[in-house]
């Protein structure tokens, strides 16, 4: 079940965040760069000149990495800038709207539409087409930095949600520890499984039942799994109260009920929402795939599966890109593809357990030591990025539409789904 849905709704994506920069950016300059991307060749300028590098904090350990690599090989010098990722947008509309955006820099993947709408990525069409292996790079991404056919960002980091699970807890729980769960009312088996062991501090899963994004990020791939779409293909009406949803809501509400649910769960906002089963005390969850070169226990991976079984996952992670207002665009082109080329791509993120965003190296050197990471890039295809005009306030912010649903129909008696449903079309439709 490959799909881009994504491809086609790349134009709807202008967030909360569009109105503050747009008017921050038609204040900037708007004057061709000094160096210009028509003086890039095919890979770019090497010439000791330093190149700016903006990040956000979740991205720091792969950006790090990366700029480490490429400053250790190459004339160019990247100085690379982390930003506390709840000041990342404020910074980058500030900057835009002096003039001061860095060369690059990078943008989670649902407010790159925005961004490139907003004029504050530098086209990179041409370069992009020029590489040979354009049609193995990670579509959803591409086509998130789209705009008339033009191309902005390549993928910096690609973070996927995966089902983790705790190989030592499903073995003491009696369960298979090298088989995934099929479905999800497999899934919450296992975490029941696990729940009775009662062990201390140990619990069968865990969410973040107070985070609109973490929920959208693990829970969205459930009803692609099954062949349902979440959103309209135009991304004005909320498709979340079919009968699917309503299953998996009711998979969940019962965990919850059972006991078989982290408590802390409840009030997770999303700072720590990953921790327990980071620290071995959860049986199984669903969970950022950058996080596997950080877990120290032997844990299996697979797609997040729905109702009735299928996997999928939600393609995030950040996307890349020459600023507007950077001089030296030859220069920070020459970044970009080696950012892609093999060595980066598998010398320094597989090499550190990364999803690549290349498929024709998705079975590498690397990967073959450990088939998880082929797993997660061959999933990757099944995922999808939903984009809405509206999708910040409808989904991610404190409070949204989508945050009342999950937890009134986890949380509470489950009735009112299909109320709660269309308060998030309201938004998305506004």
């Amino acid at each position: 079940m490959t799909r881009m849905t994504g491809r086609t709704r790349r134009a709807l994506g202008v967030l909360a965040a569009g109105a503050l920069i747009a008017g921050l950016a038609a204040c900037a300059n708007t004057e061709e760069p000094a160096s210009s991307l028509a003086d890039a060749g095919a890979e770019g300028i090497d010439d000791g000149s330093t190149l700016t590098l903006w990040t956000r904090a979740p991205l720091e350990k792969q950006a790090k990495l990366l700029v480490e690599a490429y400053n250790d090989s190459h004339e160019n010098q990247v100085e690379l800038t982390v930003v506390p990722n709840d000041d990342y947008v404020a910074k980058v509309g500030a900057a835009a709207g002096s003039g001061g955006l860095p060369d690059l820099f990078a943008a989670d993947i649902v407010y790159v539409p925005n961004w490139v709408e907003q004029g504050l990525f530098q086209d990179i069409s041409a370069q992009i087409d020029g590489l040979d292996f354009k049609d193995e790079i990670n579509a959803g991404h591409l086509s998130a930095g789209t705009l008339d056919g033009k191309e902005h960002v390549l993928p910096f980091v690609l973070d996927l949600s995966m089902m983790f699970w705790n190989k030592e807890l499903f073995a003491e729980a009696g369960l298979d520890p090298e088989k995934a769960p099929a479905n999800l009312q497999e899934f919450a088996d296992a975490a029941k499984a696990v729940q009775a062991l009662n062990k201390p501090d140990t619990y069968g899963t865990a969410t973040g039942l107070n985070c609109g994004g973490c929920l959208v990020f693990t829970w969205f791939p459930s009803m692609w799994a099954d062949g349902e779409e979440v959103l309209s293909d135009d991304g004005t009406e909320s498709l979340l109260a079919s009968d699917p949803a309503k299953e998996m809501y009711s998979v969940w509400k019962d965990l919850w009920d059972s006991g078989a649910v982290l408590p802390s769960s409840k009030d997770e906002a999303g700072p720590t929402w990953t921790a327990g089963f980071t620290e071995g005390k959860v049986g199984l969850m669903f969970y950022p795939a950058t996080l596997l070169s950080s877990t120290e226990f032997d844990a299996g991976v697979a797609g997040i599966p729905g109702p009735e079984g299928g996997a999928s996952t939600f393609v995030g992670g950040d996307g890349l890109g020459i600023s507007k207002d950077s001089k030296k665009a030859a220069q920070a082109w020459n970044f970009l593809n080696w950012m892609m080329s093999e060595e980066a791509q598998v010398g320094v993120l597989a090499k550190n357990n990364d999803v690549v965003a290349r498929s024709d190296l998705a079975d590498n050197e690397f990967s073959a030591k450990d088939p998880r990471l082929v797993t997660i890039n061959e999933v990757a295809g099944d995922g999808d990025t939903p984009v809405a005009i509206n999708f910040q306030q409808a989904f991610n912010a404190p409070n949204s539409p989508w945050l009342t649903l999950v937890r009134n129909a986890v949380l509470g008696d489950g009735a009112t789904v299909d109320a709660d449903n269309d308060e998030i079309t309201a938004v998305l439709s506004e």
